[in-house]
């Protein structure tokens, strides 16, 4: 019962968002290559259900690739950072700049180094993805209490088991914030990343499928391919929600939390 209250208040908003949308479309008279109704984006999809599927599997791949290096990357290099005040000063305004390079500005660099295709769409994805995940998962890090690091360094804790056995752990939820916002970010990355790189023999993702409907002015298939990739991003989202959660509950307030609102 608490899942369906809490569920009740989106999925009505959703019902009454569609309706109006549908409405005001077809009153309005709006033409179809502009905005079509969603009655039209839901034939597109079930139309071209086969190509969606397709391509969102091709798009799923490049952005788990993209997720999961830019969840070991990151966390590897946050864990390097923390290591030295003056590595950090030298090292972190590098990892701020993967963030702020346009990736459509050096998507056709990509290309040139790794190739069309998989791996140049791969890169794209950790790229976008990776800076939430460095500093999410360093600001846990230096969020260590001081008082317990002086009583690991009073027990001649060595530098290893003060790693694993107090900054990961108190640095955990910090990284699973990190890495929340990373799953998204590797799908808008790999999107971006097929824009100019996705193309293969072995087939487009949705980052193609939605150029190709925009060339042919097919508008409701293009918002079926923008739906299904945000429900990749939510997809993401949601399995890294599902792996904090069994990280954090039985020991975290923030997951003891989410179980009770639920």
């Amino acid at each position: 019962m608490r899942v369906l209250r809490s569920l009740m208040p989106p999925v009505l908003a959703l019902v009454v968002i569609v309706a109006v949308w549908e409405a005001l479309v077809r009153v309005l008279d709006v033409p179809l290559y502009l905005l079509p109704p969603p009655s039209a984006i839901a034939r597109a999809a079930a139309t071209g259900l086969g190509d969606l599927a397709l391509a969102a599997s091709v798009t799923a791949r490049a952005a788990l690739y993209g997720f999961l290096l830019s969840a070991v990357i990151g966390t590897l290099s946050a864990i390097v950072l923390s290591a030295s005040r003056v590595l950090e000063r030298a090292l972190y305004p590098y990892t701020v700049f993967l963030q702020t390079v346009p990736i459509v500005a050096i998507a056709p660099l990509l290309v040139l180094w790794f190739g069309a295709g998989m791996r140049a769409v791969t890169v794209s994805a950790f790229i976008v993805s990776v800076f939430p995940v460095i500093a999410n998962a360093l600001a846990g890090i230096r969020s260590v209490e001081p008082a317990l690091r002086d009583l690991f360094r009073l027990y001649g804790a060595s530098r290893f088991a003060t790693l694993t056995k107090l900054e990961m752990p108190s640095a955990l939820p910090s990284l699973v914030t990190g890495l929340r916002v990373a799953a998204g970010l590797a799908v808008i990355g790999a999107i971006v990343g097929e824009f100019v790189a996705g193309f293969s023999d072995s087939g487009g993702g949705l980052g193609i499928l939605i150029l190709s409907s925009y060339r042919q002015l097919r508008t409701d298939l293009l918002f079926a391919a923008v739906f299904f990739a945000s429900m990749l991003g939510l997809l993401l989202f949601g399995l890294v929600n599902l792996t904090g959660y069994f990280l954090l509950s039985r020991w975290h307030p923030s997951a003891r939390e989410t179980r009770a609102a639920h």
